[in-house]
């Protein structure tokens, strides 16, 4: 089974539309989105549109879940408070209704192997999962879950981290950005996760994991930044993927 996940979109509707069209050509079997659809561009509502026309199963993000909060006066015009006021009440109810969390779960040889996707971490919608999270703390956090593999979003960085405990071994995947990259490749990022007949805990190899990079019209998406009240400093970290 070939599964796409994919995250951080953050109102990018040109890389949205990249997306689909690349991942329309890698055959996989399902695909999952991990939150944070909006903030730091024009098109939030096209980019929501387009998931929920697919019936894409997405979990909240950190800038989803902002949306929770009343609407406040601001002298100098903020990402959320643009966001706020462009998002229409009725993809606003669905942004705020999504679920925090998802899992999937898989029997090989009576074995159970659980993916668990959130948008920070366990912890927190908007914790930092990077690359050198303390062992102890991830391990504690996917036990508790019972999780075998945890995907993440919410750093924009990409990695694949496995950690041994004891006779098993637990999977780490942060998927990147689709719509706001921030490891100098301004490329759109996803993952690809394959499982077969040896996904199980105590294989290393349980899982094969691809990033996938495509490129999308960069420049359409900082100019539209540029042409609106959002800081134009959110188009130059679109150029430098910072």
């Amino acid at each position: 089974m070939r599964i796409a996940f994919f995250s951080d979109i953050h109102a990018n509707l040109p890389a949205l539309e990249a997306f689909f069209k690349d991942v329309a050509s890698e055959n996989v079997d399902a695909i999952y989105c991990l939150g944070d659809l909006v903030g730091y561009n024009v098109w939030p509502n096209e980019v929501v549109n387009a998931i929920r026309k697919r019936n894409i199963p997405t979990i909240m993000g950190n800038h989803d879940e902002a949306l929770l909060l009343p609407i406040l006066q601001e002298s100098k015009p903020s990402n959320k408070g643009l966001t706020r006021a462009l998002v229409t009440n009725e993809n606003r109810d669905y942004l705020i209704n999504l679920p925090r969390q998802l899992s999937l779960n898989f029997v090989t040889d009576n074995e159970p192997f659980n993916l668990l996707m959130v948008h920070g971490s366990v912890k927190a919608i908007n914790d930092y999962m990077v690359i050198d999270y303390p062992e102890a703390e991830v391990l504690q956090m996917m036990n508790s879950q019972k999780a075998d593999v945890l995907l993440c979003g919410h750093t924009h960085k990409p990695f694949h981290r496995v950690i041994k405990s004891d006779n098993v071994f637990k999977h780490v995947i942060n998927i990147g950005s689709v719509g706001k990259p921030k490891d100098g490749d301004s490329r759109l990022c996803y993952a690809i996760l394959e499982l077969n007949k040896n996904t199980t805990p105590s294989n290393p190899e349980a899982i094969k994991v691809t990033f996938k990079r495509a490129t999308y019209d960069v420049e359409k998406a900082a100019k539209a930044v540029e042409n609106s009240e959002f800081s134009t400093s959110y188009a130059d970290a679109l150029r430098i993927a910072k």
